[in-house]
């Protein structure tokens, strides 16, 4: 697995990390054990970042993730980075809330479920308006001094949080939606990202499962599963995309790619501070993009991509109102 630095100062990681969402059950019924043999292969394949969150199933991904660390024997210091993230209250609102005392007690909790005196990356999951972006900052640069993270992240932000935060201490990564179905952070925040020396974490580079193989299917969607409200797989949306995305599935085909490699080879050309974490449920499904670190585009590929999903293709957006509510819109 090739690597890549996470931020200007932090360490080297493998250039794709692993997204620990899944784990949760937010995309169905999954086991531990289940995610204990993905995690086992993601290590054994060089994958050294490990992507996950308080509220993923309300805490279960952390704690397998615990488990698995202290089953293989990490410990601390030696054991795989871990990024968490925290924001969200646990009332029925979902709230953000960035005030000090909660991302503390947040990450404390976090640390707990992990079995870890400290992560190598801590996010705001999301910028809470109330809380000045310099406030959040500073709150992250004690966390720091502290020892608990080693750096800190923003997620689903505007360049100007970013700078105003990365001007109080700097920022290690940030993580925002990006994949070749959404391309907002083309306008402005990746540039940002690359001038400020700050990673750039795509989280659903694989686009919600389009780019999987099997391609995701509206029609497969449990009722109760988010997917069921994001606008582009809606029924007078979803036909168009699945053209195009069934155009680009041949592509890759054609050129001996798997379609969920070739997306992610995309993303890792946009530029060498790009760490992309698709996440599955699933050890076999891993084997499926594994291989993206190695493909070097050419330019025809990349002539050719552009043409079957051109910037802007996608029919609908890619949340509805609701979960859209909580990410900072800029241009």
């Amino acid at each position: 697995m090739r690597m890549r630095r996470l931020g200007r100062h932090g360490p080297e990681v493998s250039a794709l990390g692993l997204g620990c969402l899944s784990f949760g059950g937010i995309f169905g019924a999954t086991t531990e054990a289940d995610s204990l043999r993905t995690l086992d292969a993601a290590w054994e394949a060089g994958i050294t970042l490990f992507d996950t969150a308080n509220i993923y199933g309300n805490g279960v991904s952390e704690t397998v993730i615990g488990t698995w660390l202290r089953a293989r024997g990490f410990r601390t210091g030696g054991h795989p980075h871990i990024a968490t993230k925290a924001a969200f209250t646990s009332d029925p609102d979902r709230r953000i809330d960035n005030r000090p005392d909660h991302l503390r007690a947040e990450l404390e909790g976090s640390l707990r479920r992990l079995g870890v005196d400290h992560v190598t990356l801590f996010y705001a999951h999301r910028h809470d308006p109330l809380i000045p972006a310099e406030d959040l900052a500073g709150t992250m640069q004690r966390l720091v001094e502290e020892g608990k993270i080693l750096g800190y992240g923003l997620s689903e932000v505007s360049p100007t949080t970013l700078e105003r935060c990365h001007a109080v201490h700097p920022v290690m990564a940030v993580q925002n939606e990006y994949s070749l179905w959404t391309r907002q952070p083309d306008l402005g925040l990746i540039q940002r990202c690359a001038a400020l020396g700050v990673a750039f974490v795509p989280f659903s580079p694989l686009a919600r499962g389009v780019f999987g193989t099997p391609m995701a299917n509206p029609a497969d969607f449990a009722p109760t599963e988010f997917r069921t409200r994001i606008p582009r797989f809606q029924p007078e949306h979803w036909p168009h995309n699945q053209l195009r995305l069934e155009a680009f599935h041949r592509y890759a085909d054609g050129i001996g790619h798997t379609p969920a490699a070739l997306a992610l080879a995309w993303l890792l050309d946009r530029g060498t501070h790009l760490i992309p974490i698709p996440g599955t449920r699933s050890a076999n499904h891993l084997q499926a993009w594994l291989a993206a670190p190695e493909i070097d585009l050419t330019d025809h590929d990349r002539e050719a991509i552009g043409r079957l999903l051109p910037i802007g293709w996608a029919w609908g957006d890619r949340y509805d109102d609701a979960q859209a509510a909580t990410v900072e819109r800029y241009c």
